[in-house]
């Protein structure tokens, strides 16, 4: 009996010294919440089985338990399982607590690991909690969306290593974040809100959750997945390992020249501050500085740039631009609206909203919430790919709004009842020039940034 005793007692000893070695440390004891501490909510936390059991309360905001101590890089591990889809949870992680926030009830508010079993699939996005809203919806990664499942634990792995976050779903890339506003702070596991009185009682299990702060390298992650960077006009070094390269690099007219000219404009457009800005003059299109476009031409790409409005302004992101159809006023291409849509006129004119923010103009409606429109003053991101094989989508601050296949017969029929209709095989050409146009209203730019694709 004795030497059973022994034995036991060096494997455990063992199991342990192995698990120190590996520089991970216990959050959970698998019995009892020291370490942690409940706030902002009165949802019920408990432990049972060897895991902390979360159960929704009514009349109660988000609730969380927070860790005791704060951290900064580290690699963080655990398993959650949520029982149905109508659920939704999160993990903070470098977040921060405002005991006097939300009127003295308490307020949690910086990055969150999503946890969303519903039909939108956004698990393993980073959301921004109580501050910026969302920074990596998961439409960003669709190839990640399919991994969450209800009903049983599944492993998350969330990585800060400097201003790098990146995070894993089963063991599977999903998201990366270049952003710097919190270096560290607490780890929290929340327990949302419920507005429905049928969604008491819900339970969320979180177990085996263990940290790293020490010896940390960056884990393989692939450099085909987009990477959400809050920096302006500046690359990481995983971008540029992905094939990204700038297009505006903040401070010149590099790579850039008038659109039908053979210079930058002389006038109307601004340079300063890290943005370029056409500036304002009589609303109409190209009767000041007029469109600028690249001096390269693009065939299948990722695009990525970021823009701010002023109000009731108008311009537009054209691409495959061939300037082969000298026309008068803005050159024509394929173009992603940009507008005010609450106050320019363009928002009620064309099909069915065709010419509005996002839009394929003329052609597509963007399909878009409100609450991804940052309105004028604030910085958007649009995206555009384009891929080898014609498929063509749109984004608006990381959400897809539209697609379509270029040159497909569905876009022909569209291009038949638009006012492209006049040039024959518009929107079809190999390749062609980026370009930012001038609609005689206040539009900036920045952090304008290209991927070629491989063509098939």
């Amino acid at each position: 009996m004795r030497f059973k005793l022994l034995l036991v007692l060096s494997l455990s000893l063992g199991s342990y010294s192995s698990f120190a070695q590996n520089g991970w440390t216990s959050l959970f004891d698998g019995k009892t919440l020291n370490g942690w501490k409940q706030v902002a909510g009165s949802a019920k936390y408990s432990v049972a089985d060897g895991a902390i059991i979360g159960t929704t309360v009514p009349n109660s905001p988000n609730s969380f338990i927070i860790t005791d101590k704060a951290y900064g890089d580290f690699v963080l591990e655990l398993e959650v399982m949520i029982e149905d889809s109508n659920s939704n949870s999160g993990i903070q992680f470098r977040s921060q607590y405002d005991p006097n926030g939300n009127n003295g009830k308490g307020k949690v508010f910086g990055y969150q690991y999503e946890l969303d079993p519903s039909s939108r699939k956004w698990s393993a996005g980073v959301y921004d909690e109580g501050r910026r809203d969302w920074l990596y919806p998961m439409s960003l990664n669709s190839a990640a969306q399919e991994l969450f499942k209800t009903g049983v634990y599944n492993k998350v792995r969330i990585e800060c290593i400097g201003d790098k976050i990146k995070t894993w779903l089963n063991g599977k890339p999903s998201a990366s974040l270049v952003d710097s506003v919190d270096k560290s702070g607490i780890i929290a596991l929340q327990v949302h809100a419920i507005y429905n009185p049928a969604m008491e009682g819900r339970r969320i299990y979180w177990k085996n959750i263990r940290i790293k702060t020490t010896g940390l390298k960056p884990a393989p992650f692939p450099t085909s997945v987009y990477t959400v960077n809050t920096y302006p006009n500046r690359l990481s070094d995983f971008e540029k390992q992905g094939g990204w390269k700038l297009l505006f690099d903040g401070v010149s007219n590099r790579g850039w020249i008038g659109a039908y000219k053979t210079a930058f404009p002389e006038k109307g457009w601004k340079i300063e501050n890290g943005t370029i800005t056409v500036m304002p003059s009589t609303g109409g299109e190209s009767t000041n500085g007029g469109d600028i476009v690249t001096t390269e031409q693009f065939s299948a790409f990722d695009l990525s740039f970021e823009f701010k409005l002023t109000p009731g302004a108008n311009s537009g992101v054209k691409y495959f631009v061939t300037l082969s159809e000298e026309n008068k006023g803005s050159a024509i291409g394929l173009e992603y609206q940009i507008l005010d849509d609450s106050l320019h006129p363009d928002a009620k004119l064309g099909r069915a909203g065709d010419r509005t923010l996002a839009s394929l103009y003329d052609l597509i409606k963007a399909n878009k919430q409100s609450r991804f429109i940052g309105q004028p003053g604030k910085w958007n991101r649009g995206r555009i790919i384009v891929y080898p094989n014609n498929h063509v989508e749109h984004y608006l601050n990381g959400v897809k709004v539209l697609e379509y296949e270029r040159g497909s017969q569905a876009f022909r029929d569209l291009v038949a009842m638009s006012k492209y209709k006049v040039w024959k095989n518009f929107g079809e050409a190999k390749q062609g020039h980026i370009l930012l146009q001038d609609h005689g209203n206040e539009v900036s730019y920045r952090s304008i940034k290209i991927k070629k694709l491989n063509t098939l």
